[in-house]
């Protein structure tokens, strides 16, 4: 399905739910007619797409100020970060983010850590599914380990170095003692055109894109990083199935700049925690291969706390990163 079709079938499915959310009180709302979230990625992507469903849910209940996503691309998701980090902390500024904030900081591409803006909420969370070529000498991950232990880097996994399609197998590593050679591509598309084409054996995707290619036998899928199977892929076994006790997935979330008032916050967590509960952009955004995990301000900040902490933990093992 089309990005363009996936958009006229949410928007419908929004409409249709337009009056689910009660008013929210406006004691706490910020003083602005129109708020902005920042998604410091291009117009049109996944989490572009996750995004603008949760903000037209927003605005179609009504609550005031209206939130408009502006998107601020460059520099891999860092340059929409820093102008929101230098915003003022009133409310009307909130910024999308993932791991890449994480990452990014963990690589050396920026200075600061999530601890630099006040978590909202968390509201979406994309599982990695392990992608393997179609023709790759291995059917499943007890197969794929044991030929990674016998001859040690020799299956590639296509990655970006540093960002979350390369810790999930650093992760899997960890797990089994085993070590890939990795290939950097600069972004998904290109990791997927070279693991479709057999450039490399592995590589991590998503649900969406793995349904397409399975159905087209281009791909296997040996494994999906959840607690349980899912839904959309029952076929495809977890990890923690396979004996490898590893979950990971794209985690998207709002923030604000630090020192946004506590009354604000709150104000920004109850619009998102409607809006996650309204079953129109349920479905739309389960039909973007991702889905809906709320999150709490205190439970979301205690969620990147741990994640940056897994993450670091990786980063200093391998060399990447050194804790001062």
């Amino acid at each position: 399905m089309s990005k363009n079709a996936f958009l006229s079938i949410a928007a419908a499915a929004l409409m249709a739910s337009a009056a689910f959310f009660p008013a929210t009180a406006d004691a706490a709302a910020p003083k602005c007619s129109t708020a902005q979230l920042i998604v410091p990625w291009g117009a049109g992507g996944d989490t572009d797409i996750v995004f603008r469903t949760f903000v037209d849910s927003i605005n179609k209940s009504g609550v005031k100020p209206e939130l408009q996503v502006v998107n601020i691309g460059g520099q891999g998701g860092n340059r929409g970060a820093a102008e929101a980090r230098k915003a003022a902390p009133d409310g009307c500024t909130l910024l999308a983010i993932h791991e890449s904030v994480i990452t990014s900081f963990l690589t050396g591409r920026i200075d600061y850590t999530p601890d630099a803006f006040e978590p909202i909420s968390l509201v979406t969370y994309t599982p990695s599914i392990i992608g393997a070529y179609a023709k790759a000498p291995f059917k499943s991950m007890e197969e794929l380990i044991a030929a990674a232990k016998k001859e040690p880097k020799s299956i590639t996994a296509g990655v970006t170095l540093g960002s979350t399609s390369h810790f999930i197998f650093l992760l899997i590593e960890d797990a089994t003692g085993t070590e890939f050679r990795y290939v950097s591509y600069e972004g998904t598309r290109e990791r997927n055109t070279a693991l479709l084409a057999g450039n490399v054996l592995l590589g991590e995707t998503n649900i969406l894109t793995a349904k397409q290619y399975l159905s087209e036998g281009s791909l296997q899928a040996l494994a999906i990083a959840t607690d349980e199977r899912d839904a959309a892929l029952p076929e495809v076994p977890t990890l923690k199935e396979q004996k490898i006790p590893v979950t990971y997935g794209l985690a998207r979330g709002v923030v604000a700049p630090k020192g946004t008032p506590a009354e604000t916050i709150k104000f920004w967590e109850e619009v998102f925690a409607k809006a996650a509960k309204d079953p129109g952009l349920v479905k739309a955004i389960t039909g973007a291969s991702s889905s809906v995990m709320y999150k709490n301000a205190a439970d979301y900040g205690a969620f990147l706390k741990a994640s940056f902490a897994e993450h670091e933990r990786l980063a200093i093992k391998i060399g990447m990163y050194k804790k001062p």
